[in-house]
């Protein structure tokens, strides 16, 4: 499992936007937003590179905070 933070989510349409995107990365089982705390929890068969992880959820508009 990979936790990060994502900056910018506001409600849930921001959290499915997130979902989405970075569920269509090969090998993601299963994407968990806690909109609270921004926290983004994902889980996958194999690992997942962080350039993915970030370019995916850049694409839904939002950032990976580091």
């Amino acid at each position: 499992m990979t936790t990060f933070q994502v900056r910018g989510m506001t409600c849930s349409h921001c959290a499915g936007f997130v979902t989405e995107e970075l569920e269509a990365l090969p090998g993601v089982e299963s994407v968990t937003v806690d909109l609270a705390t921004g926290s983004v929890e994902l889980t996958a068969d194999r690992p997942i590179a962080r350039h993915a992880i970030r370019a995916a959820v850049e694409s839904a508009g939002y950032e990976v905070v580091d």
